[in-house]
């Protein structure tokens, strides 16, 4: 009898709604897709959407630049990361967040991870009194919230500037306080895979003027930083005007006007990436051979992906397991692979990094799977893929389950 296999992609994602579409053609004719090229006293598509994006995440600045790792380029360097600073960010996460520490000079200290993926805030204390890193940049991987109350405590202490990369947590919070308003700055990503899709495109946010000043000039914004939706007044811009470099990373109109309708439905979109997630983790949950991450009851999450382990999994078992899965049409990624694949890296991989020993996270990562939840999957659909994945994970006869 023929086996049960799922057919629907894993890479496609809802249709940009309609209200987008007809806001991008309204900007094509008009042929000013550039953020400062406007009529009068127009207001460009990209200042309405940094002006409703610092509401909506209620932050007083918000700026808006090409990529969620431009967002962390000009964070960093606009709170003062000098090249050769120690840098403090997490081993799990994806290339852009390494990247960005090393793309403006920096020195990545990699942070261990718990079985809940998220940062080891012991060892983040530990490392930061022996490298003497002054700057955290602390990745939300896959929507997973560390003890942000207690990383802020720990920061305060310590006198750590905390960064957030929300590329995964647009909408999330801890104990009702939205990720990215827990550091001096939060940035956020729209590429075509995060939570609201522009194909590419990132946005900024912070409550620190002198900081947002600072970033909105190496946004490129020449002398236009007054034509901003949500930036500090233009006399805080008197002297860092003048020393700020220009990196040109600025989002055009096209973007932004695409972006702005799917921030209104971003809430109910929540709630369905949840609803999807919920229903696959429960089910995994019942697999005593599976391990899926404990999720705070103050942890409001995203759950576009989901993430489940196997401990104790062999890399041949492993390769076997995707390979499995993905003759029935299940795409999972492995983070134990020797070689990165795709998105799909791990720190061994990231030889602009100086090499670190990190066993804690190498043992997590050898048993860790990662699968997408576009919304294009129903709630019938995640059923199927919890059946699918629970009887792979039983059938793995060499599976070592451990606590």
């Amino acid at each position: 009898m023929a086996q049960t296999r799922f057919t629907k992609s894993f890479t496609q994602q809802a249709p940009i709604p309609d209200a987008a579409m007809d806001a991008a053609m309204a900007v094509m004719r008009t042929g000013r897709l550039h953020r400062y090229n406007t009529l009068g006293d127009e207001l460009s598509e990209t200042m309405l959407l940094e002006r409703e994006y610092a509401e909506w995440q209620g932050a007083p600045y918000c700026l808006a630049v090409a990529s969620g790792g431009q967002a962390m380029q000009i964070a960093l360097r606009a709170a003062g990361v000098a090249p050769g600073d120690p840098v403090l960010t997490n081993s799990f996460t994806l290339a852009p967040v390494p990247g960005a520490i090393a793309a403006i000079g920096g020195q990545a200290v990699l942070v261990e991870i718990t079985p809940d993926l998220v940062l080891d805030l012991e060892d983040l204390e530990r490392k930061a009194s022996q490298s003497g890193a002054r700057h955290v940049l602390l990745s939300h991987m896959r929507g997973h919230l560390c003890d942000m109350e207690r990383l802020a405590e720990l920061a305060d202490r310590l006198s750590l500037t905390v960064i957030e990369d929300c590329a995964h947590t647009m909408g999330a919070s801890w104990n009702g306080r939205k990720s990215g308003n827990f550091g001096l700055a939060g940035c956020f990503s729209t590429q075509t895979y995060k939570h609201i899709n522009s194909g590419e495109g990132g946005l900024l946010t912070s409550d620190d003027a002198e900081f947002m000043a600072r970033a909105t000039m190496l946004s490129g914004s020449y002398m236009m930083y007054a034509r901003h939706g949500a930036g500090p007044a233009s006399e805080v811009y008197d002297q860092i005007r003048l020393e700020t470099p220009n990196m040109s990373a600025r989002m055009d109109n096209l973007r932004a006007a695409i972006l702005r309708p799917q921030l209104r439905e971003l809430e109910a979109n929540i709630d369905a990436w949840n609803a999807r997630h919920d229903l696959i983790a429960r089910m995994l949950t019942r697999c005593t051979a599976i391990r899926v991450p404990a999720r705070p009851s103050v942890e409001r999450y995203v759950g576009s992906s989901i993430q489940f382990r196997l401990p104790g999994i062999t890399p041949e078992t492993a390769r076997s397991f995707v390979a499995g899965l993905a003759e029935r049409g299940v795409e999972i990624k492995w983070f134990g692979a020797a070689e990165p694949v795709g998105f799909t890296s791990d720190h061994h991989s990231w030889r602009y990094v100086a090499p670190q020993k990190l066993p804690a996270t190498d043992a997590i990562l050898s048993g860790l799977f990662d699968m997408r939840l576009p919304l294009t999957f129903s709630l019938e659909d995640c059923a199927l893929l919890g059946e699918l994945i629970v009887e792979a994970a039983d059938s793995v006869a060499s599976v070592e389950v451990t606590p």
